[in-house]
């Protein structure tokens, strides 16, 4: 018996490579039409990384990437010996976090609370209301916000001077700056942000909400009892996914709306490799910055799949 399954292992074998290679050729449409993509990915993001050696070379542009003299790392010796490095990377991680944490709590209470309305033209007119900011720039969105939050003619503070409240000046007070970074960017995502905590409300057995009516809950506790806890494993993934972006404080909000009065608070590293490789023209410093934060945000990525496989079930392979 023992001879005959081996010998049955033995025939099946060729059976296998033939439907192997049958939905290869099946699938093999699928893989040339991904061949563009892989080359313009190759092309504008592989290819660039031999810059890294910049990092690593008293870098002149005269002497091109390959003639200039290496200097080991000298460069991040030079970055991390300026005064102002680690309070830049302090307020990265500062702005990040909170961003962060309102990120998942404000679009969760809006999906709640967007859920509990059962009148569905006036659904689809909030839902259409929060999502609009998420399509603009932060190029439009600085411009408005600029305009909304002047000392002077902003209607903010206009309407602030109503109560007695003298002028604030939320871009230009190193103070109220960094919460102004983190309120905008929350207002600008969380509609969007919701929309994967609204899909995953599908998912939720209405069986349990026929359940919990007949046994006299009413709405706060089907929410409290149901709707949470159905969220909750999307809540964790979304959280966790986001910790890969820690070092990611926001360049495109940041640069448009800030300036040299709040550097203390909202700078970060982003910006901060900007103006030392772009106006400075300090190229191998700005280099060792940008593969400092490439780096951090690996291992960032790295745990942060790690954790969505364990508390999540998440798994991208």
């Amino acid at each position: 018996m023992a001879a005959n399954s081996g010998l049955a292992k033995v025939k099946a074998a060729p059976l296998s490579r033939d439907v192997k290679k049958a939905k290869f050729l099946r699938e093999l449409p699928l893989y040339v039409s991904l061949l563009p993509a892989v080359a313009v990915v190759f092309v504008y993001s592989y290819v660039p990384m031999a810059g890294i050696a910049i990092a690593f070379q008293k870098f002149r542009a005269v002497n091109g990437l390959f003639g200039s003299e290496f200097v080991g790392l000298a460069n991040f010796r030079i970055l991390f010996s300026l005064p102002d490095t680690w309070q830049v990377i302090g307020n990265t991680i500062f702005i990040s976090l909170c961003k962060m944490i309102g990120g998942v709590i404000v679009p969760v209470a809006f999906c709640l609370l967007l859920n509990e309305i059962t009148h569905k033209p006036s659904r689809r007119v909030f839902q259409t209301m929060v999502y609009l900011p998420n399509f603009l720039s932060w190029v439009i969105v600085a411009g408005i916000f600029i305009d909304i939050l002047s000392p002077t003619r902003g209607i903010v503070n206009l309407t602030l001077g109503k109560f007695g409240i003298g002028p604030i000046y939320f871009l230009g007070d190193p103070k109220w700056f960094p919460g102004t970074m983190i309120v905008t960017d929350i207002w600008k995502g969380f509609g969007f942000g919701s929309v994967i905590y609204l899909a995953a409300l599908t998912s939720i057995d209405p069986s349990l909400y026929e359940s919990a009516v007949i046994d006299g809950a009413n709405r706060w506790k089907q929410t409290w009892h149901i709707t949470l806890p159905g969220l909750t494993s999307t809540i964790i993934l979304m959280t966790v996914l986001s910790m890969a972006n820690i070092l990611n404080g926001g360049f495109d909000q940041i640069f448009n709306m800030y300036n040299a009065a709040v550097y203390s608070t909202g700078d970060i590293l982003d910006t901060m490799i900007y103006r030392m490789g772009i106006q400075n023209a300090q190229f191998a410093v700005s280099t060792a910055a940008g593969l400092f934060k490439s780096g951090i945000s690996l291992v960032f990525i790295v745990t942060s799949y790690y954790l969505a496989d364990k508390l999540a079930g998440y798994r991208i392979f």
